[in-house]
């Protein structure tokens, strides 16, 4: 018997990376700046002061990082396209040089016989649109269908699989409610109303990957199980209000075209004005797709709060009268995250019994763990990576077992790379990288899942 889960012919095994966290070359051939090359070069908001200007320097560097990729046997590669790569004003002229590039790596993966998967946007969002309003206005989503459909244009006939946005819950809430991301704001109608264009954005995208004959369109959320931090009917209360924060703002208005019912108990007054919200919108935002991508990492423990503001002028969309409690009895990663593998099994065959036949087959688009990797003699080893990576593939097994229609995983992440606020801190790679040399060191992880692969061929 094999020490490793086992999946079905076909199934994809992959890796994935994202642009602002890998490129570098922020300012080369032609890129504008983004939301992330602000931020990160304001003092005080990036930990360690670290940028994105370098990063793994895979723009030079992509040659070498694919052929990690073929060595190591997966699939699939999930790669983002910088936005202000390709149209560096958000609108306007576009850069021959940025689509030249993502030309380069597509067919650099094709002679690997590795098959792309590109994300259209995965946060860079060009700062001239943000001067402009940024995600609070449709004219953002109306020309994220633009770029989208230069891209589709250009690579359309080589990419296979296409996800419109990655993480747009992080996109709202944590760049224009909670302040932690790009562009860093904090506000409570301005999120809501970035939440709404994004998941427009994401229709009129699917519009234009179909009208330049794709294969697959799908879109990428980072969906969290809520556990209750008692059983107590305040804590049950919270959960729910967590759930449509985080879940349900997502998935009912894409599977279901309608927003929550629960959102008048979760956002209260704030909800109150919806002008935004246009006729029309939620048949666009809910047309098929042909996969649902899922993100995921951990649990989130919840207990009931009051609200954090107590004016209620200024409350931002995230003071939703709950809090993150601890998840006791668990091991936990590097960024405080709770390891409980089974949750996203939970999470996998929760979303297949509320969806039921509206819910399209699913990629696990990103998981992994940021841990305290050990180097020694020019190895890297990390078995609470390979703990961590082996028991949520097992679960993801159990998963299939009971029913759920999984067509792939990507590790998140290839490198190590630029961990947001968080800076090089924190290191998620299978690779490592020394940021000083820009060398790569294949970690223990990278070895387990390499046999793991190489162990579901006949």
């Amino acid at each position: 018997m094999s020490d490793f889960p086992s999946f079905p012919p076909g199934f994809v095994l992959g890796a994935a990376t994202a642009s602002y966290q890998i490129e570098g070359a922020a300012s080369e051939d032609g890129r504008g700046p983004s939301i992330w090359d602000t931020y990160s070069h304001t003092p005080g908001l990036v930990k360690g002061g670290d940028t994105g200007d370098v990063a793994c320097d895979h723009y030079h560097r992509y040659p070498e990082d694919v052929a990690l990729l073929r060595d190591l046997g997966v699939g699939s590669y999930r790669f983002s396209v910088a936005w202000p790569r390709i149209v560096p004003d958000g609108s306007g002229p576009v850069n021959p040089k940025g689509l030249d590039f993502y030309e380069r790596l597509v067919d650099e993966l094709l002679a690997a016989g590795i098959e792309p998967a590109a994300t259209l946007y995965h946060w860079d969002l060009p700062q001239a649109l943000e001067d402009r309003g940024g995600w609070r206005v449709r004219d953002t989503a109306e020309r994220f269908a633009e770029y989208t459909a230069t891209v589709a244009e250009r690579l359309g006939d080589r990419v296979p699989r296409w996800i419109t946005l990655n993480e747009p819950w992080c996109s709202a809430f944590l760049g224009y409610s909670v302040g932690r991301h790009a562009p860093g704001a904090r506000e409570g109608r301005g999120a809501l109303a970035a939440a709404h264009h994004l998941l427009v954005g994401h229709g009129l995208a699917v519009q234009a990957l179909r009208a330049a004959g794709v294969r697959e369109a799908g879109i990428t959320l980072n969906l969290d199980h809520h556990l209750p931090a008692t059983d107590s009917a305040a804590d049950r209360a919270a959960v729910v209000r967590a759930d449509t924060l985080h879940n349900l703002m997502w998935t009912d208005p894409i599977l279901s075209g309608h927003y929550p019912d629960t959102e008048q108990d979760t956002w209260g007054e704030l909800i109150t004005c919806q002008d935004f919200r246009r006729d029309g919108d939620l048949e666009l935002i809910s047309q098929p797709m042909d996969f649902l991508g899922i993100n995921y990492y951990r649990p989130i423990t919840v207990a009931d709060a009051p609200y954090r503001e107590s004016d209620p002028a200024r409350r931002v969309a995230t003071d939703n009268r709950y809090e993150e409690a601890p998840t006791p009895g668990v091991r936990h990663t590097e960024m405080g995250w709770p390891v409980v593998p089974h949750t996203l099994t939970d999470l996998l065959v929760d979303l297949k019994e509320q969806y039921g036949a509206a819910l399209p087959p699913l990629h696990i688009t990103e998981n992994g763990s940021a841990e305290d990797d050990r180097v020694t003699d020019g190895a890297v080893h990390d078995p609470d990576r390979v703990a961590y990576l082996r028991d949520h593939l097992t679960a993801l097994r159990a998963a299939l077992d009971r029913g759920v229609d999984v067509r792939g995983y990507y590790v998140w992440s290839l490198l190590d790379n630029f961990e947001w606020a968080y800076g090089y801190g924190k290191r998620f790679g299978i690779v490592r990288v020394d940021y000083d040399t820009q060398r790569r060191i294949p970690k223990d992880s990278y070895h387990w899942y390499r046999r793991m692969i190489a162990a579901q061929r006949p």
